[in-house]
């Protein structure tokens, strides 16, 4: 028996399915000099919290797995990746899993490799899993008539 009655189900659909206003995005340089459009994971977290409740969703690290880590001889530095599954469980059971990736190269010691990549992993499934779930939490931006759109408007950054 689900916790969620009717109504609230359709309330949550309503929810997930609008669009990030561009105050939620964030820009960085991606693959062949183009922009890359995401949205932070606090800011992401914070909408989670406002469509699910704070207490009506939950994270968990079901994996994690180090792809590969490496010594260089000639300068002294780590590299290493590491790939990570993350689940998101709502408060009826359903859920969505995702896997993350996070890397660094040239680190000055191996502890400090694994754990940036552990964290960047562990961000990126968080991210993969909640956007899953509908537009408002990351989907809508593998959507590329919603991104020509939302590339042209201006707007000032929420904090």
């Amino acid at each position: 028996v689900s916790p969620y009655t009717a109504q609230q189900i359709a309330t949550l659909q309503s929810k997930l399915n609008k669009q990030l206003g561009p105050e939620y995005l964030s820009q960085r340089a991606g693959p062949g000099g183009k922009k890359v459009h995401y949205i932070q994971a606090d800011k992401l977290i914070n909408l989670a919290n406002e469509v699910f409740g704070f207490n009506g969703w939950s994270s968990m690290i079901k994996n994690v797995s180090v792809d590969y880590l490496d010594f260089d001889k000639n300068n002294g530095r780590w590299s290493g990746g590491v790939s990570v599954t993350v689940r998101i469980t709502l408060k009826d059971g359903s859920y969505h899993e995702d896997i993350g990736y996070g890397s660094m190269e040239n680190g000055k010691t191996k502890a400090q490799v694994i754990e940036k990549a552990k964290k960047e992993g562990t961000t990126d499934g968080l991210k993969r899993a909640l956007r899953t779930f509908g537009n408002v939490l990351g989907l809508c931006l593998n959507d590329s008539d919603y991104m020509a759109k939302v590339s042209r408007v201006k707007s000032v950054p929420v904090q």
